[in-house]
């Protein structure tokens, strides 16, 4: 006879990423989402769009905290933290051998590693 586990006795199994995951995805789709918005309307209600313009938009300041740095940096935190999650959970799905897998996942990580340390040469820089 095969027992059943059920409620707190049961066997889970697996890495418990789910309700941490959906919260993160749902957090930092906020976060673009909001970002995103503050963008277009900058270019809406910019009076020129060159590069200067775009530099002021990056580079502002309030006192001597960089406000334009600090908000472009956290959006481009929760976009690699998005992928990640997602590109995680369909390797986890989709790749079937746990060597595929584990490869797949690692140039993930590098790839997105390497993205979020190119953004911050180039948003740290101006």
């Amino acid at each position: 006879m095969t027992e059943e586990r059920i409620g707190r006795h049961r066997l889970v199994v697996g890495a418990h990423y789910g309700t941490r995951d959906f919260i993160v995805q749902r957090a930092t789709a906020v976060i673009m989402a909001v970002y995103t918005l503050v963008v277009v309307l900058y270019a809406v209600f910019a009076s020129s769009l060159d590069f200067e313009s775009w530099r002021q938009l990056f580079t502002f300041t309030v006192g001597v905290l960089p406000v334009g740095q600090l908000l472009a940096t956290v959006a481009f935190l929760s976009l690699a933290w998005h992928a990640w999650v997602g590109m995680r959970d369909i390797w986890m799905d989709y790749a079937r051998s746990d060597g595929l897998r584990l490869i797949l996942q690692v140039l993930t990580l590098m790839w997105l590693v390497a993205s979020v340390i190119f953004f911050a040469q180039i948003l740290w820089s101006l």
